[in-house]
């Protein structure tokens, strides 16, 4: 990121639009916000010079090497406006640009603007135009590393990983991860994206994703997201919570001295769904969901179960 000494010094380099003697042809567009704007923004005077001739050239619908490099001018003052987007995207096409130095052009915009969708799009919609998704696995892995929470960075590698087929590795990068920060949401997320649209939830994936749940639960017992998975992987279980070995792993847990609310919560749900199967131990199992935790009382309110 400039500093602002170096920001200053761009300025005092940089040469305004209608000062440039090969932009006299065009007509430049002044922003119109209406006679009464309700809150009238203080553009900068590069930032008005650059968009008023945006505006321009977009008017006689200019293909050029020269508007090209406008709209980079453009997307430095803000990245985030889609009709710059959209119009760079249709001159690369016309000029038959290498769509190569354009996710360089993208990837140096992603580092700088991490969460903006429109980067996103746009480096989603080149890959598209080149067919080409080999670099972008890595690129989004890094850009994980900066933030693995970044929600852009998920979507956008789900997108390139069901439209190319390119889940093959997919279970080992989100193990990896978790290996790093088993509290890792959106790895468990992931996970979860990639069991559902490779072996779908047929019984045999998840006894295994159960096994890992488990083990990832006995490392950190009150790891919430370990539990949320595990819990989303019985929905698909034959038996549903009432999975045998799942009851007795947490039973373990809670006669080992274990409290942690997650595990008191599933032990909870557990006896609701025997309350449904009309279990005699369905009662008992809800009494125990109400334990002390740090010193207060951890309520589960669930009357109508006694009804």
């Amino acid at each position: 990121m400039s500093d602002s000494g170096s920001e200053d010094q761009e300025l005092v380099d940089w040469v305004f639009y209608r000062d440039r003697p090969e932009w006299k042809d065009v007509v430049p567009i002044p922003q119109d916000d209406g006679p009464n704007p309700i809150v009238a923004i203080a553009y900068s005077d590069k930032f008005r010079d650059v968009y008023d001739y945006f505006r321009g050239i977009l008017a006689t619908n200019e293909m050029s090497e020269r508007a090209l490099e406008l709209t980079k001018d453009a997307l430095a003052l803000n990245a985030a406006n889609y009709t710059v987007w959209q119009y760079r995207r249709r001159i690369l096409q016309e000029l038959k640009k290498d769509l190569k130095e354009e996710l360089k052009f993208a990837k140096e915009i992603i580092e700088d603007n991490p969460k903006n969708y429109q980067v996103w799009h746009h480096r989603m919609v080149i890959v598209q135009m080149s067919n080409d998704p080999s670099i972008e696995l890595k690129f989004i892995a890094d850009m994980l590393k900066e933030d693995p929470k970044n929600y852009h960075a998920w979507q956008y590698r789900q997108w390139v990983l069901r439209k190319y087929k390119l889940f093959d590795n997919e279970l080992e990068y989100t193990d990896k991860l978790l290996k790093e920060d088993i509290r890792n949401n959106s790895a468990w997320n992931h996970r979860y994206y990639v069991i559902n649209h490779t072996t779908d939830f047929s019984e045999e994936a998840v006894q295994k994703e159960v096994d890992y749940a488990l083990e990832a639960i006995g490392r950190v017992r009150k790891n919430e997201s370990s539990w949320n998975y595990l819990q989303g992987l019985l929905i698909h279980a034959e038996k549903g919570l009432l999975e045998p070995r799942v009851i007795e792993f947490c039973e373990s847990l809670y006669a080992s001295g274990e409290r942690s609310p997650h595990l008191l919560a599933f032990l909870v749900d557990v006896a609701v769904e025997k309350k449904i199967a009309n279990s005699e131990t369905a009662e008992d199992d809800i009494e125990r969901g109400i334990q002390v935790n740090n010193n207060k009382t951890f309520h589960v309110v669930l009357p109508h179960l006694y009804l």
